[in-house]
């Protein structure tokens, strides 16, 4: 790639919740970011959303599949799409396999929302209601769409926005990582520019904290890391009842 990468991660409990079922990792030589979402009983979900992190992670820094490999749904995207739909096919199964081997795991799974960066673009996958921003300049974008029957409810116009943020039916996912044997994941492929900034995040943190809110801390921050722990904070702040994980990539220019 002609440019180079940074980032940072942060991870917490936060105000509720008696453990962490979320996980996020990075590997900045191969250009691959998941984070990971877990859900499921007796520590199922913690267990859920490492396993689908550690293969994915995996998979890129051991080998790609080839094109024979790849199933017939991601023909005719570009090859770092079909890589990470792969990839996450990989720990779809792996995630799917531990909880038959393990009667006590059954039913577990994990949203997942993972970036590839090839070359000028980075690609996108995901599943379940964790999110990927795109901070261009001074506007932040959402990439991705929840899998959420609160968010299928918005897009047919029967909830405003607004109608959503109160809803009790917030963690309601209508796809997810490791719950069925096949796995259809969300893909696309976007531009990169110098200068752009990526937030990965649970919706423990986008619940609760205000796109605005996201974009003046990340325009305000003096680091990534500094940035990561302030949006964090930010969650907990503002009340929210989950584990908050986020992490933050920044494209910067080649030499």
């Amino acid at each position: 790639m002609s440019f180079s990468l940074q980032a940072a991660g942060k991870t917490d409990v936060g105000c509720v919740r008696a453990n962490n079922e979320d996980t996020f990792g990075y590997d900045l030589t191969h250009g691959v970011f998941v984070l990971c979402d877990g859900m499921g009983g007796a520590a199922a979900g913690e267990i859920a959303s490492t396993l689908a992190a550690d293969t994915i992670l995996a998979y890129f820094r051991n080998s790609k599949a080839t094109d024979s490999e790849i199933g017939a749904g991601f023909k005719g995207l570009p090859e770092s799409a079909r890589a990470l739909g792969k990839a996450i096919e990989s720990a779809n199964h792996a995630v799917y396999q531990e909880a038959l081997k393990n009667p006590e795991h059954t039913g577990m799974g994990t949203t997942v929302v993972a970036v590839l960066f090839e070359d000028e673009s980075f690609s996108v996958g995901h599943l379940g209601d964790s999110r990927l921003y795109l901070v261009r300049g001074d506007t932040l974008q959402q990439l991705t769409a929840d899998h959420s029957v609160i968010m299928e409810q918005v897009r047919r116009g029967l909830l405003t926005v607004e109608e959503a943020r109160i809803s009790q039916m917030q963690n309601l996912v209508t796809r997810a990582l490791g719950v069925r044997e096949t796995v259809e994941p969300d893909l696309g492929t976007h531009l990169a520019y110098a200068g752009d900034v990526l937030l990965l995040c649970t919706d423990g943190l986008s619940r609760f904290v205000p796109e605005k809110k996201m974009l003046d801390l990340i325009a305000q921050s003096t680091g990534l890391q500094q940035c990561s722990e302030s949006l964090v904070e930010a969650a907990k702040e503002l009340g929210s009842d989950d584990n908050i994980t986020c992490v933050l990539v920044r494209v910067v220019a080649g030499l």
